[in-house]
């Protein structure tokens, strides 16, 4: 696999050309080089690197390094470390704000007109399968783009060839909004029917809505029996393993168990906007994603959001049916944390190791490289990609603020620009650094190209930042630069403001947990990250 490392080193490259070539490459590979190269590209850490190349402001490079990501992750065997490697998280912000019809005839697609073979076509039918909605998302996206070429080129029969109108009509008729819309896009495209479409607000789900999912899901035999019972959107979300049995004739209790987990990937998938004024299920799946199948049961029995404060554990357990204690205590929790005030202890209760702010327009590539590196070597990292909801920005990205022992600012050409006379701390970089500074975080600057403003121009309550020893980026040498970020990580590096100089590894050691995800946020009408 002599091959593949010599593209893993070139991911750390600049040149745009090059890194398109390698996006293109492990896309290919993911997709013809079958289970056993997957594994080696899983050893050789593949889906980390790809982090920086789906996070590149090229859509070249992002687009590729998703479809690699998407086709990677359709592996059940390797779905786990993909996750746990972030990048997946980049695939819904490029599908949304991405038109699969403007994208085809843009240069850097590389469709051109021509689009990809039938036989790598073939390859990507499979991913329309996935369980993950991201890979289905991208790969729709991705057959949405093909019909409109293959349409115009006259050779629209291909579809049929490779096998991708039935897959293409389950996506269709699915409660994902997304992959369904452009599933049903490229079948409309192909001029064949489209399915039967189900909405993504379950609750309010007709008895017909109900038997067309119960035959998605393969239970089609079956179907006549919830039509019979009148089963709704609601009563579905109800549903329990003795109704299955007793009510609908589902005697095998493997059958029963197969229902019960496609009926919780259908929670998780759920729009509840109708019924949760309150946001409870974001509340939830802040906790663990997984929660989202607690949110109906909670919302049915009258939890809200502001009831959250006075819930007990015999509550959740009996009227809201929460069997796992474990969970139970989980959310408990999470309302403890988040009625509690801000910690203001010392490193001890910082549970993240590192926070990496940025300036977007021109800071993601060294920030999202900084992430893999401090990965690799065992650290957590918190980056913001862009898609924290509205409203919840704050609370979010401060909190991961005060979590964290080390806030890497990278400072890239006038990054602080905006941070200039900006008195009322509309810029985010500005608040992030103002939060690094109260928390008493280990403030690293890392210097690409960069030329600090003379500290009066600065807001005094972030002025102290230019005090700060930190390190100079030079690109070719990135080991050498990570070498000595983690010398200042580890407090082995003397600062000037008297913190962090043991020569022993200190408070900011990685952690053994699971190292942090990546959040995204949407732009909010006082956000100066862009510019």
């Amino acid at each position: 696999m002599g091959g593949l490392d010599a593209v893993i080193t070139q991911c750390k490259n600049k040149d745009v050309e090059t890194l398109r070539h390698c996006a293109s490459a492990l896309a290919n590979l993911a997709l013809y080089g079958g289970p056993e190269n997957q594994q080696a590209m899983m050893k050789r850490e593949v889906p980390t690197w790809l982090f920086p190349l789906a996070f590149h402001n090229d859509d070249n490079i992002k687009y590729y390094a998703c479809l690699a990501i998407t086709s990677m992750v359709a592996n059940k065997q390797l779905e786990a470390a993909v996750l746990k490697s972030g990048t997946l998280g980049l695939v819904d912000p490029f599908v949304t704000s991405h038109d699969p019809s403007e994208f085809s005839k843009s240069a850097v697609s590389q469709l051109k007109g021509q689009g990809q073979s039938k036989n790598w076509l073939r390859r990507l039918v499979p991913v329309l399968f996935s369980k993950r909605e991201e890979a289905r998302k991208l790969a729709a996206f991705h057959f949405c783009m093909e019909a409109g070429v293959k349409v115009q080129q006259g050779c629209p029969e291909i579809f049929d060839e490779i096998g991708a109108i039935e897959p293409l009509k389950q996506v269709a008729s699915s409660p994902n909004a997304v992959a369904s819309k452009y599933a049903a896009q490229a079948l409309r495209t192909l001029g064949k029917e489209v399915p039967h479409k189900l909405s993504q607000q379950v609750p309010l789900w007709s008895v017909q809505d109900v038997k067309e999912w119960v035959k998605q899901i393969d239970y089609a035999s079956f179907s006549e029996a919830f039509e019979e019972s009148r089963v709704d959107g609601d009563l579905l979300l109800r549903m329990s393993e003795n109704m299955l049995t007793n009510d609908i004739g589902i005697s095998n209790s493997i059958l029963c168990k197969r229902f019960m987990r496609e009926l919780n990937n259908l929670k998780k998938m759920a729009d509840y906007a109708s019924c949760d004024s309150t946001k409870l299920n974001d509340f939830l799946r802040e906790i663990n994603p997984e929660f989202s199948t607690y949110t109906y049961p909670m919302l049915s029995a009258g939890v809200d959001r502001d009831y959250l404060r006075y819930i007990t554990d015999d509550q959740l357990l009996h009227e809201c049916s929460i069997a796992n204690s474990i969970h139970r205590k989980q959310i408990q929790q999470a309302i403890l944390n988040e009625s509690a005030p801000p910690e203001t202890e010392g490193d001890m209760s910082k549970t993240l190791d590192c926070f990496i702010s940025y300036r977007r327009s021109n800071g993601s590539q060294l920030a999202s490289l900084l992430k893999v590196h401090l990965n690799l070597r065992g650290f957590s990292v918190f980056i913001d990609v862009e898609r924290l909801e509205a409203g919840k920005f704050d609370n979010n990205l401060l909190n991961s603020i005060r979590q964290a022992k080390n806030f890497i600012l990278v400072l890239t050409p006038s990054a602080l620009d905006r941070c200039i006379q900006d008195y009322d701390q509309k810029d985010w970089v500005h608040k992030e650094v103002c939060a690094a500074l109260q928390s008493k975080c280990n403030i690293i600057p890392i210097i690409d190209n960069f030329q600090w403003p003379e500290a009066e121009e600065l807001p005094e309550d972030m002025r102290s930042i230019v005090t700060f020893n930190g390190v100079s980026w030079i690109h070719d040498y990135q080991d050498a630069c990570v070498d000595k970020l983690e010398r200042f990580i580890r407090g082995e590096v003397d600062r000037p403001d008297g913190r962090y100089v043991s020569t022993a590894a200190g408070p900011a050691t990685p952690s053994a947990r699971p190292l942090a995800h990546a959040f995204q946020r949407t732009q909010s009408a006082d956000s100066a990250r862009d510019s």
